[in-house]
This record gives structure tokens, C-alpha cells and sequence, in this order.
């Protein structure tokens, strides 16, 4: 799956971005797939979509990210091995949302073997990402999540694209955030330490204007590339 070249004959780029929730991995992931068509694999949205169709998959799941908790490692190694057998990864992928645990850091290693993987942390504090995510909403109908100029901005302003309705996704709640920030911080240092002592691994200031942070990922990936 990671063995043919990209569309410049250079090495696969096969990236997983890490970081809290809110910091920006989504925005800087659909950058990356735009930039060099692979495509973005958002594990949080392949089961926020089966929760929205009511699939096998959505129901076993939802109660867990309506709570903001971490889905078994099982279910989401079983969920990205699939996806990355898929004939658009050749030219690689961006993962965005796993590993979650060092448990799915080493299956994705096992699932890559010797292939080239490019560890990209976007480092964010806790009091940015609350304030952040307060003003964060999603269209019910294009799914473009946007940005409101203030958290208590009621639920019901159309969205500018295509006129649906911007709503504050449930795992954005207050309380849900601060919980999904602290699940984060457990699992977070150790997979950052699985990969920090590899050449491949980049710690990137997320704070700075998402082009600046585009740049910076950008040049990381061109330097394991040469």
C-alpha cells in the first residue's frame, strides 16, 4: 500500500499529525491531501459519519464520543488497516486522529513495515483549544466546520457556503471538551515518546496563523524527502 511513488517519483508521504483536539490537525490535514493528492484520512469523522447513518459501527460508538472517550484500540486499528489497503493510499495518506495509544502507534508500525512515516506534532495549549473550540461549528449539510465570533453564539445562523444550519457539534460542549483534553493529555506523552526519537518526528507551534503552521509542516516533509 506504501510501496508505489507519489506523482514526482519521490517516496510516499504517509503523515500522522498528533495533537489536542482543536489544534488545528483537521485544517492542516486537508492542506497536506490538497497538496499532495493523498487523501485524508480523519478517523473522527469516519465514526462521527457511522453515528449519523446509524451503521453497526456507529451504534457501538456513540455513546463513547458523545462522552468524549477514546474507541478501543481493536475497532480503530481494524478501521485504519482497512482504509490504508485502499487503492488511493499509494501515493500515500494523512492521518489525522490516530494512533490514539502506543497500542495503535505499534500496529500502525507493524501495518507500514519499513515504509517511510512522518510523525507531526501540532502543539497547542489547553486555554487556546477552550477557546477555540467555544466558537467552533458545523454545517448540518456541506459538514464544513467553521469558526463564529463568539462561544454562545446561538446554533441557528445559516451557514455562508451553502445556507444549512451551523450547529456546535455534542463533543464540543464545554464540559466534553475539558474532558476530551484531559483523556488526551493521558494518552498523548506516551505516543509523542514513541515517536519523538525518530528522525521523522516534528513539533510544530500551532498557535501561529494555520499558513504559517502549513509552511513549517510543508518544509518537514520536503527535508525527509530529498
Amino acid at each position: 500500500m506504501t510501496q508505489s511513488t507519489s506523482p514526482d517519483s519521490r517516496a510516499p508521504v504517509n503523515v500522522v499529525l498528533i495533537g489536542p483536539p482543536g489544534s488545528g490537525k483537521g485544517t492542516q490535514a486537508v492542506r497536506l491531501a490538497e497538496r499532495y493528492r493523498i487523501p485524508h484520512i480523519s478517523t473522527g469523522e469516519i465514526l462521527r459519519g457511522a453515528v449519523r447513518a446509524g451503521t453497526n459501527l456507529g451504534r457501538q460508538v456513540a455513546d463513547t464520543l458523545a462522552k468524549g472517550s477514546l474507541v478501543g484500540d481493536d475497532l480503530m486499528t481494524d478501521l485504519v488497516r482497512a482504509r490504508l489497503v485502499e487503492p488511493d493510499t499509494s501515493a500515500g495518506f494523512v492521518l489525522d486522529g490516530f494512533p490514539r495509544t502506543v497500542a495503535q502507534a505499534s500496529a500502525l508500525d507493524a501495518m507500514l513495515g519499513r515504509a517511510v512515516m512522518m510523525v507531526i506534532l501540532i502543539d497547542v495549549a489547553d486555554a487556546e483549544i477552550v477557546c477555540r473550540m467555544g466558537t467552533r461549528r458545523v454545517c448540518d449539510a456541506c459538514r464544513l466546520t467553521q469558526s463564529v465570533a463568539d462561544a454562545f453564539h446561538p446554533d441557528t445562523e445559516p451557514c455562508p457556503y451553502c445556507g444549512g444550519n451551523l450547529k456546535r457539534r455534542p463533543d464540543d460542549e464545554p464540559d466534553t471538551v475539558r474532558h476530551r483534553l484531559a483523556t488526551y493529555s493521558e494518552y498523548a506523552t506516551p505516543v509523542i515518546e514513541h515517536y519523538r526519537p525518530r528522525a521523522t518526528f516534528a513539533v510544530v507551534d500551532g498557535v501561529q496563523h494555520a499558513d504559517k503552521v502549513a509552511v513549517v509542516v510543508a518544509a518537514h516533509i520536503e527535508r525527509l524527502r530529498l
